[in-house]
């Protein structure tokens, strides 16, 4: 009788079996998850016409120090001109993308866009970043 008044009862759970189980469920949910995936196998049709065509875009950027870069090849801004003249009969639908430091004098910038427009490219849009949270008064 002494002895099962000493004996308690452990309150207590033991979770060292649960964390086995859920680590060996999390492996396999990461095994099998991979597999689960699996897109449609199709067979698309040929057509001689193709009606969708990449888009060609150049980027141009103007520095702080108002060097003007094509891509990443840097053009002297009396030259910029005849580069997008070549630009343009290389293909007549190219799309440009300017990039100016926002230091850059206006009249650099608008220098720069009367080059694309006289080369008769009629694609043109601004990059910009976006206003962040901090900034909007």
């Amino acid at each position: 009788m002494i002895e099962s008044r000493s004996r308690r009862f452990m309150a207590e759970i033991n979770i060292i079996p649960l964390v086995d189980v859920v680590l060996v469920l999390l492996v396999i949910f990461m095994v099998t998850a991979p597999m689960l995936y699996r897109g449609m196998d199709i067979t698309l049709p040929q057509s001689a016409s193709n009606t969708i065509k990449p888009e060609e875009r150049v980027m141009v950027t103007v520095e702080r120090d108002r060097q003007v870069y094509v891509d990443k090849t840097l053009i002297p801004l009396a030259q910029f001109p005849q580069k997008m003249n070549e630009v343009r009969r290389k293909n007549p639908d190219v799309s440009v993308f300017l990039r100016a430091d926002q230091d850059v004098p206006y009249g650099t910038v608008v220098q720069v866009m009367d080059g694309i427009k006289q080369a008769g490219i009629v694609k043109l849009g601004m990059v910009t970043d976006p206003v962040s949270e901090e900034r909007v008064p």
